[in-house]
């Protein structure tokens, strides 16, 4: 009688964990792929309406902030604000913008880290073609609503010589 007990503790518990971890890996599949979905709307938004786009996208939140080139381009939302309306989107008259290779890590249900490769082709204002390749990295962050971009940090690849 004592060994039929063990053995149905024991089941119980090895089915709980197996639910836990059936669990953990349908979460992390849902935060994959409506991280994957943001990105996707992001380079299509982009595309289409101009750098003023990015905007949507950037977490209006005093924590946010954004590096480029190992530099801090952004200090917060406001700052990221300003310059986008005020010089980027009258320097850049055009963007197409194209992910690879894009990873999404799962951190919590409400976090989660992206890293991809990506191109630009951007038409100045003053109508230069500009063609840039390099590697973004970024925390996303789902506020009950969608998700957007607490941090990022651009890397531009030096041009092929």
């Amino acid at each position: 009688m004592k060994y039929l007990a063990l053995l149905l503790v024991i089941s119980i518990f090895s089915s709980c964990e197996s639910d836990r971890a059936r669990s953990a890996v349908t979460e992390s599949t849902v935060v994959k792929d409506s991280v994957l979905r943001m990105t996707a709307n992001i380079a299509a938004d982009v595309s289409n309406n101009g750098p003023q786009a990015w905007l949507r996208y950037f977490e209006n939140t005093p924590g946010f902030f954004m590096a480029n080139e190992g530099e801090l381009a952004f200090r917060d939302y406001p700052s990221a604000k300003t310059v986008i309306l005020t010089v980027v989107a009258k320097k850049i008259s055009q963007v197409k913008l194209k992910w690879s290779n894009l990873r999404v890590d799962r951190l919590t249900d409400s976090l989660a880290a992206v890293g991809a490769d990506f191109h630009e082709d951007q038409i100045l204002a003053n109508k230069q073609r500009l063609y840039i390749d390099g590697y973004f990295t970024g925390v996303a962050h789902f506020d009950g609503h969608s998700w957007k971009l607490r941090d990022s940090h651009w890397s531009v690849k030096p041009p092929a010589k």
